[in-house]
């Protein structure tokens, strides 16, 4: 891309672009490389990406062109494609991220259904709930959007973090249901926990270990913030906290339900049940590696 056409016919036109895009990407290790390529056009043409097939033989003009260069070359570089673009889809909704909140993942898909399925179960109305570290604020307004009586507390540490969350759900229509905090884990200030607690903790706790941070893939490792990936530790801080301090703001008859690491299940269930603080009433395999991703508990009686 770097060369200039020889001749008219070879011009910079979208489906050259994308040939030559996807094959460097590919060069370069990236995932997804054809894809990537694609959406990293249609962000820098302000196109749809379906307009890009439309069009192949399209010309972008210089300013596109350039403005694409650029993201290509920071896309090789190993920055999420998420981060280039500012949006990421989960559950076929449309989310903003920027470099303070983790990408939103399939895995975490999981845990959303996990929680609509308990609340529809216990055929609950007006739950509420409170989301644990929200990050970009993407399963509490997916749970919002499925749910249409709840309410969601949504914490986090992070102020730029509750930003784009509060963003996010102004975006999808559910800012009045949606209540972000700044509290340091389970520390919420009293006047946001309701009278009898919550009626379901949901939370995807930074559960990578200081040793795992370094096998981890560069664009996981440098660009996504660390806060929200790992304790530091054993991976398994946040887990404790919850069980000392879950029982406190979880409703009697109330639910506890975590995404968890690979082949982590075990441990986090070992210690959550231990002295019979919970009981664990369900384990969910999420769809995308099959492995043991979400626990549901209850409060022991």
């Amino acid at each position: 891309m770097s060369a200039q056409p020889r001749a008219e016919n070879e011009a910079w036109t979208v489906g050259r672009l994308l040939i030559w895009t996807a094959d460097f990407l590919a060069k370069h290790q990236i995932d997804d490389a054809r894809l990537s390529a694609e959406v990293l056009l249609a962000h820098a043409t302000q196109r749809r990406r379906i307009d890009l097939y439309a069009g192949p033989d399209n010309v972008p003009d210089d300013t596109q062109v350039q403005r694409f260069r650029e993201l290509v070359r920071r896309a090789a570089a190993h920055e999420p494609i998420a981060y280039l673009v500012g949006e990421k889809e989960f559950l076929s909704l449309p989310f903003h991220v920027t470099s303070d909140v983790l990408i939103p993942r399939p895995e975490t898909e999981t845990l959303v259904e996990a929680v609509v399925d308990y609340c529809r179960l216990h055929e609950m109305h007006d739950p509420r709930l409170f989301d644990l570290g929200t990050g970009s604020g993407c399963m509490a307004v997916a749970v919002l959007r499925l749910i249409s009586d709840a309410t969601v507390v949504a914490g986090d540490v992070s102020q730029a973090a509750l930003d784009v969350a509060t963003k996010n759900a102004a975006r999808h229509g559910v800012s009045d249901r949606f209540t972000p905090v700044l509290a340091d884990r389970l520390l919420l200030p009293e006047d946001h926990v309701p009278e009898g607690g919550f009626d379901v903790l949901m939370s995807n706790p930074p559960y990578v270990t200081r040793d795992e941070m370094a096998g981890l893939d560069i664009c996981v490792r440098e660009f996504e913030p660390s806060i929200a990936l790992t304790d530091d530790g054993d991976g398994l801080s946040f887990y404790r906290a919850l069980r000392e301090g879950g029982p406190t703001l979880v409703a009697p008859h109330g639910a506890v339900i975590v995404e968890v690491g690979d082949n982590q299940a075990e441990a986090v269930q070992d210690l959550m049940t231990k002295d019979d603080v919970f009981n664990l009433t369900r384990t969910v395999r999420d769809s995308v590696t099959k492995r043991e991703r979400v626990l549901v508990m209850t409060r022991a009686q």
